[in-house]
C-alpha cells in the first residue's frame, strides 16, 4: 500500500494497483503492468546464470514479448515468435515497431542498465527523404529542437555523416516509395541519448524526414550483417573503448 497526494494505492498479487475511491481524480480502475519480459517460470531462474542474445529486430515487431491487452496480443508482433528465449529474457532498450536492426536481449537487469546509460554509443543508418544538405548534417552534429511527449527538449551533440551509397541491408518487410517519388539519401548518425523516437525527429527538424531507420551498433557490438529475425546467443556485450 502506498499513499501520494491523500488517496490510497492498493497493490494487488497480481502486480496491478488499485487506486481508493476518495482519490482527487475519483480514479478506480486497474493499471496492469507492462511486460517487457518473459516471466520466470521458476524460482531458480533467478539463480542461473545470465544470457545475453543479439537479435536483428525485422520491421513490424515491438520490442517486447508480450501485451496486457488482448487485440495487441492478436494483432501485433513479438519478440517470443522470433526465438526460443530462456525465461526472464529482456530487450535493452528499444526500438520503434517501424524500426529495425540491433536489439540486444539479457536475462541480468544489471547488465541493461550499463547499456542503457550516456556512455554506450548507438548507431543507426537512416534512409531520409530527399538529399541531405551539409546545413541540416551540420545541424544534426551540433543539436536540435525536438519535443519528447510534449517537452520541448534540445538533442546533446552527436556523431553524423552521409553514406555515399545506400548501406547492404536485406529488404524491408513493408516496402519503401522509389526513386519516381523523389530522391532519398543515407545517413549514418550515433548518439549516446535514447529518447523516444529521437532519430526520426532529429531528422524531421532539418527537414527530411526518415523513410527508414536501421540501428548497426551498439557499444562495439554490430549487427554484423545477422539476416533479420535472427538470433544468436553471446558469453557478453563490449560497450565503447575507454
Amino acid at each position: 500500500m502506498a499513499q501520494l497526494n491523500g488517496p490510497l494505492l492498493w497493490r494487488l498479487p497480481t502486480g496491478r494497483v488499485l487506486v481508493e475511491k476518495s482519490c482527487p481524480l475519483r480514479l478506480a480502475s486497474l493499471f496492469p503492468a507492462v511486460p517487457d519480459s518473459l516471466p520466470s517460470s521458476t524460482p531458480s531462474a533467478a539463480s542461473l546464470p545470465p544470457r545475453h542474445f543479439v537479435l536483428h529486430k525485422p520491421y513490424g515487431y515491438l520490442s517486447q514479448f508480450t501485451s496486457t491487452f488482448a487485440k495487441e496480443v492478436k494483432k501485433k508482433h513479438f519478440l517470443g515468435e522470433l526465438g526460443d528465449f530462456p525465461a526472464g529474457t529482456m530487450a535493452i532498450g528499444r526500438l520503434d515497431e517501424d524500426s529495425e536492426g540491433l536489439l540486444l536481449l539479457t536475462t541480468d537487469g544489471r547488465v541493461s542498465e550499463q547499456i542503457r546509460s550516456r556512455h554506450v554509443e548507438k548507431e543507426y543508418y537512416a534512409q531520409v527523404d530527399g538529399l541531405l544538405t551539409p546545413e541540416a548534417l551540420a545541424s544534426l552534429q551540433t543539436g536540435v529542437a525536438i519535443s519528447i511527449h510534449g517537452t520541448p527538449y534540445r538533442t546533446l551533440p552527436c556523431q553524423a555523416r552521409l553514406l555515399a551509397a545506400a548501406p547492404d541491408l536485406p529488404p524491408r518487410g513493408r516496402r519503401i516509395r522509389d526513386d519516381r517519388h523523389g530522391p532519398t539519401s543515407w545517413v549514418a548518425i550515433t548518439v549516446t541519448e535514447g529518447k523516444f523516437r529521437q532519430v526520426r525527429k532529429m531528422t524531421a527538424a532539418v527537414g527530411f524526414p526518415t523513410l527508414r531507420l536501421v540501428r548497426v551498433r551498439v557499444g562495439e557490438v554490430l549487427l554484423d550483417g545477422l539476416p533479420a529475425g535472427a538470433s544468436r546467443e553471446v558469453s557478453g556485450f563490449s560497450k565503447n573503448k575507454e
